[in-house]
Protein backbone atom coordinates (compact mmCIF):
# COMPACT_ATOMS: atom_id res chain seq x y z
CA UNK A 1 0.00 0.00 0.00
CA UNK A 2 2.82 2.68 0.79
CA UNK A 3 4.71 1.62 -2.57
CA UNK A 4 1.32 2.30 -4.43
CA UNK A 5 0.97 5.99 -2.42
CA UNK A 6 4.86 7.08 -3.05
CA UNK A 7 4.10 6.04 -6.89
CA UNK A 8 0.69 7.53 -7.11
CA UNK A 9 2.34 10.58 -5.61
CA UNK A 10 5.65 10.65 -7.99
CA UNK A 11 3.18 10.12 -11.15
CA UNK A 12 1.01 13.42 -9.77
CA UNK A 13 4.32 14.89 -9.63
CA UNK A 14 5.62 14.38 -12.67
CA UNK A 15 1.99 15.26 -14.50
CA UNK A 16 1.78 18.82 -13.01
CA UNK A 17 5.13 19.67 -14.61
CA UNK A 18 2.98 20.15 -17.78
CA UNK A 19 0.50 22.44 -16.15
CA UNK A 20 1.40 25.52 -17.98
CA UNK A 21 1.51 29.06 -15.27
CA UNK A 22 0.67 32.03 -17.28
CA UNK A 23 4.07 34.54 -16.70
CA UNK A 24 3.28 37.60 -16.15
CA UNK A 25 5.36 39.49 -19.20
CA UNK A 26 3.17 41.68 -20.67
CA UNK A 27 4.99 44.70 -19.32
CA UNK A 28 2.45 47.02 -20.16
CA UNK A 29 3.25 50.29 -18.72
CA UNK A 30 0.38 52.63 -20.46
CA UNK A 31 -0.77 53.60 -17.01
CA UNK A 32 2.63 53.17 -14.93
CA UNK A 33 3.13 55.48 -11.82
CA UNK A 34 6.02 57.23 -13.53
CA UNK A 35 3.50 58.85 -16.53
CA UNK A 36 1.90 60.87 -13.62
CA UNK A 37 4.46 60.94 -10.53
CA UNK A 38 8.14 61.69 -10.46
CA UNK A 39 9.79 58.60 -9.25
CA UNK A 40 13.83 59.57 -8.10
CA UNK A 41 16.45 57.34 -9.95
CA UNK A 42 17.14 55.76 -6.79
CA UNK A 43 13.85 55.19 -5.67
CA UNK A 44 12.99 53.54 -8.80
CA UNK A 45 15.43 50.94 -8.78
CA UNK A 46 14.42 49.99 -4.96
CA UNK A 47 11.19 49.86 -6.52
CA UNK A 48 12.22 47.92 -9.68
CA UNK A 49 14.30 45.18 -7.01
CA UNK A 50 12.17 44.86 -4.23
CA UNK A 51 8.08 45.23 -5.70
CA UNK A 52 7.91 45.02 -9.29
CA UNK A 53 7.97 41.19 -9.48
CA UNK A 54 4.40 41.30 -7.85
CA UNK A 55 3.09 44.24 -7.88
CA UNK A 56 4.02 45.30 -11.82
CA UNK A 57 2.93 43.87 -15.34
CA UNK A 58 6.61 42.05 -15.80
CA UNK A 59 7.88 39.30 -13.27
CA UNK A 60 11.55 37.57 -13.45
CA UNK A 61 11.11 34.59 -13.06
CA UNK A 62 13.73 32.28 -11.10
CA UNK A 63 14.45 28.87 -13.18
CA UNK A 64 12.81 27.27 -10.23
CA UNK A 65 9.30 28.88 -11.38
CA UNK A 66 9.25 25.82 -14.06
CA UNK A 67 8.83 23.52 -11.03
CA UNK A 68 5.49 22.07 -9.74
CA UNK A 69 4.30 23.13 -7.17
CA UNK A 70 6.66 26.18 -7.43
CA UNK A 71 5.44 27.40 -10.23
CA UNK A 72 1.49 27.31 -9.21
CA UNK A 73 2.89 29.20 -5.99
CA UNK A 74 4.88 31.94 -7.28
CA UNK A 75 2.21 32.71 -10.12
CA UNK A 76 -0.36 33.04 -7.06
CA UNK A 77 1.97 35.45 -5.16
CA UNK A 78 2.45 37.48 -8.37
CA UNK A 79 -1.44 37.58 -9.39
CA UNK A 80 -2.68 38.38 -5.34
CA UNK A 81 0.25 40.92 -5.37
CA UNK A 82 -1.15 42.41 -8.32
CA UNK A 83 -4.51 42.48 -7.07
CA UNK A 84 -3.45 44.92 -4.57
CA UNK A 85 -1.26 47.17 -5.71
CA UNK A 86 0.07 47.03 -9.60
CA UNK A 87 2.77 50.12 -10.20
CA UNK A 88 2.00 49.46 -13.76
CA UNK A 89 -1.62 50.46 -13.79
CA UNK A 90 -1.69 52.75 -10.90
CA UNK A 91 -2.44 55.99 -12.65
CA UNK A 92 -5.96 53.49 -14.23
CA UNK A 93 -7.26 53.90 -10.64
CA UNK A 94 -9.21 56.66 -9.16
CA UNK A 95 -7.21 59.44 -7.75
CA UNK A 96 -8.39 58.35 -4.04
CA UNK A 97 -7.21 54.91 -4.47
CA UNK A 98 -4.41 56.42 -5.87
CA UNK A 99 -3.46 58.61 -2.57
CA UNK A 100 -4.70 54.61 -0.46
CA UNK A 101 -2.39 52.78 -2.02
CA UNK A 102 0.56 55.43 -1.20
CA UNK A 103 -0.39 55.29 2.04
CA UNK A 104 -0.87 51.69 1.94
CA UNK A 105 2.85 51.51 0.09
CA UNK A 106 4.02 53.36 3.34
CA UNK A 107 2.35 51.47 5.93
CA UNK A 108 3.69 48.06 4.71
CA UNK A 109 7.21 49.12 3.66
CA UNK A 110 7.24 50.73 7.56
CA UNK A 111 5.93 47.61 9.42
CA UNK A 112 8.58 45.46 7.20
CA UNK A 113 5.73 43.17 6.21
CA UNK A 114 6.99 44.52 2.38
CA UNK A 115 8.44 42.99 0.76
CA UNK A 116 7.27 39.45 1.93
CA UNK A 117 9.83 38.07 4.28
CA UNK A 118 9.28 34.78 1.98
CA UNK A 119 10.61 36.61 -1.35
CA UNK A 120 14.19 36.82 0.33
CA UNK A 121 14.49 33.37 2.27
CA UNK A 122 17.25 31.98 1.58
CA UNK A 123 19.51 34.38 0.19
CA UNK A 124 16.67 34.56 -2.86
CA UNK A 125 16.59 38.11 -3.75
CA UNK A 126 18.89 39.38 -2.11
CA UNK A 127 18.85 42.58 -3.41
CA UNK A 128 14.88 42.57 -2.85
CA UNK A 129 16.15 43.35 1.00
CA UNK A 130 15.84 46.97 2.09
CA UNK A 131 18.03 48.76 4.57
CA UNK A 132 16.16 51.36 6.66
CA UNK A 133 18.07 53.70 4.10
CA UNK A 134 16.07 52.47 1.81
CA UNK A 135 12.67 51.99 3.74
CA UNK A 136 13.18 55.73 4.41
CA UNK A 137 13.81 56.32 1.09
CA UNK A 138 10.38 54.93 -0.37
CA UNK A 139 8.60 56.06 2.43
CA UNK A 140 9.47 59.82 1.86
CA UNK A 141 8.66 59.67 -1.57
CA UNK A 142 5.11 58.22 -0.79
CA UNK A 143 4.40 61.15 1.35
CA UNK A 144 5.75 63.54 -0.92
CA UNK A 145 3.83 62.31 -3.69
CA UNK A 146 0.79 62.43 -0.79
CA UNK A 147 1.60 66.24 -0.42
CA UNK A 148 1.14 66.46 -4.14
CA UNK A 149 -1.98 65.23 -4.26
CA UNK A 150 -2.85 66.86 -1.18
CA UNK A 151 -1.85 69.98 -2.91
CA UNK A 152 -3.70 69.44 -6.38
CA UNK A 153 -6.92 67.97 -5.49
CA UNK A 154 -9.55 69.03 -2.82
CA UNK A 155 -9.42 67.07 0.05
CA UNK A 156 -12.42 65.51 0.01
CA UNK A 157 -11.88 63.65 -3.97
CA UNK A 158 -8.82 62.20 -2.35
CA UNK A 159 -11.02 60.12 0.39
CA UNK A 160 -12.03 56.44 -0.34
CA UNK A 161 -15.81 56.13 -0.24
CA UNK A 162 -17.10 53.79 2.33
CA UNK A 163 -18.24 50.73 0.57
CA UNK A 164 -21.97 49.99 0.46
CA UNK A 165 -22.97 47.42 2.85
CA UNK A 166 -24.55 44.45 0.82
Amino acid sequence: MKNKIIVGLIVVLIAIQFVPTEKNLSNDNTYAIETKYEVPADVKVLLENACNDCHSNKSTYPWYSSVQPVGFWLDHHVNDGKKHLNFATFTKMPIAVQNHKLEETIEQVESGEMPMPSYTYFGLHSNAKLSETDRSKIINWAKSQMAMLKSSYPADSLKMKPRKKS
